[in-house]
């Protein structure tokens, strides 16, 4: 039997761990605390999501995680990605696939995912890294309903060794040797749904709210493109796809962090009450440095930076867009 572990109960690591339970696979899911480890293997909370038969156990013993594992799924936030991949490379061997799915980059240093994952392990296990990422709203892949994603890695034997583990009959995997653009993809797409959150907030209507995700998109292939992405990434399931789904959806916190922005509400007070963590503030200030450094001008997600970080009101933010002249 093919064993998965999981680092981080979020929700998405939560939902991963059903998903790949319900196949007959071995979950085990990583927690920080003996405590949390036992509440969460209440036969109450773990019969959530999960098929008849199947079971997925949390540990807070990371020697019980890592035994005879075959892949290792980063599913924290990315502020503590880098924390939790020191935590586990002692354990960490060549037989593993190593997978992030969080979506983001580092505030302080604009790297993605997998760049830090390489930065912390041995160099001989870099070759095993991929990225997990696309239209994967947790709470609706929990409930059983149709989705999609996309698995990268630079080699193709690791992407596909990780798409026959996690795909299953309602979760479709594409694989993609575009490492740079889906996580690009993944984290931009948070800032372009942090305005279209502002947008709905401050009833704009959705002419406005197309137009901004459409001009906001076109600044993410700049930028993306600058950094080494393909561009047909950005029109498929990892681009297009989870924009549509990240801009659209109720159940998208970035969505949701913006529209409270618009709404007069801090985001200190927004963030304060959050229980899961808003990627793309952090994006926005990553993806600030990083345009600055390739020089590439990006003037729509300047403004959200400003909003987040410099205290411009989103409607000050969308009067100045309506000022903003595109070539």
């Amino acid at each position: 039997m093919s064993k998965v572990t999981i680092i981080g109960t979020t929700s998405w690591g939560n939902v991963l761990g059903g998903l790949l339970a319900s196949k007959g696979i071995a979950v085990e899911l990583w927690a920080r605390t003996e405590t949390e480890a036992r509440e969460l293997n209440r036969e109450d909370y773990n019969s959530k999501f999960l098929q008849a038969g199947s079971h997925r156990s949390f540990t807070s013993n990371m020697d019980e995680a890592m035994a005879g594992t075959d892949l290792v799924i980063w599913a924290v936030p990315s502020r503590s990605l880098r924390e939790n991949v020191r935590q586990t490379r002692d354990y960490l061997i060549a037989s593993m696939i190593l997978m992030s799915a969080a979506k983001g980059l580092e505030a302080d240093t604009g790297k993605r995912m997998s760049e830090i994952i390489a930065e912390e392990i041995s160099p001989e296990l870099r070759g095993q890294v991929c990225v997990l990422s696309g239209p994967n709203l947790a709470r609706e892949v929990g409930q059983g309903l149709p989705a999609t994603s996309v698995i990268a890695a630079r080699s193709r034997g690791v992407a596909k060794r990780a798409q026959e583990l996690i795909e299953s009959p309602n979760f479709c995997i594409f694989i993609s040797n575009d490492v740079v653009g889906v996580e690009l993809c993944g984290a931009l797409k948070n800032i372009i749904a942090l305005g279209a959150g502002m947008v709905d907030g401050l009833a704009l209507g959705d002419n406005t709210k197309a137009a901004f995700i459409a001009l906001g998109w076109a600044e993410a292939i700049s930028l993306g493109l600058a950094l080494g992405a393909k561009n047909a990434t950005f029109y498929g399931i990892a681009g297009l796809g989870d924009l549509i789904a990240t801009c659209a959806s109720p159940l998208s916190r970035n969505h949701s962090v913006g529209f409270e922005l618009a709404k007069g509400h801090s985001l200190n007070e927004i963030t304060s009450s959050a229980s899961q963590a808003t990627e793309g503030i952090a994006a926005a200030a990553a993806a600030h440095q990083l345009a600055q450094k390739v020089r590439v001008k990006t003037p729509i997600m300047n403004l959200i930076y400003q909003v987040l970080f410099e205290a411009l009101t989103p409607g000050e933010a969308f009067e100045q867009i309506k000022g903003l002249k595109f070539k």
